[in-house]
């Protein structure tokens, strides 16, 4: 069972010693990264979960509140083993995280930034209910801005 779990000083290594495949490192920070970014971002109420299946890390996801227009929470890192890929987990824990940000509902909504490369990750982001917003970022002009609506 998928459950999102908080990094601790008992799982951090198992936390960072996550690795996806060579054609998806250019994606994504590396995990230990991706928890310092935790750290980087914690006047954003920045939090980075472990994803968890049966007791053993599969992922991590960084989420933070974005205050500035169009006010959201910024899905910044998610990221599942490569170990674990393809069997559904992602998904899960995707909508496992969505679920947690809508019961909490500070915002309305969520925002994740997708490299347009990155098939897969699209694919699973709009699966779940994520939409093009159209904008694109003059910082990252090779990726797409999603946005997925707590009111559907």
């Amino acid at each position: 069972m998928i459950k999102l779990v908080d990094v601790t000083e008992h799982n951090w290594l198992d936390v960072v010693s996550l690795s996806v495949h060579e054609n998806q490192k250019k994606f994504l920070d590396k995990p230990i990264g991706i928890v310092a970014r935790g750290y980087i971002y914690r006047s954003c109420n920045a939090r980075v979960c472990g994803i968890s299946n049966d007791g053993q890390i599969i992922g991590v996801a960084l989420v933070k509140d974005m205050d500035e227009e169009p006010s959201c929470y910024d899905l910044q890192q998610f990221m599942i083993d490569q170990r674990f890929q393809n069997k559904g987990y992602g998904t899960e824990a995707l909508r496992l995280i969505l679920s947690v940000l809508s019961n909490e509902r500070k915002y309305g909504q969520v925002e994740v930034c997708v490299n347009k490369n990155n098939a897969t990750a699209l694919w699973m982001y709009k699966k779940v209910g994520f939409e093009d917003t159209g904008y694109i970022d003059e910082r990252v002009p090779d990726c797409y801005n999603l946005m997925y609506s707590f009111s559907k």
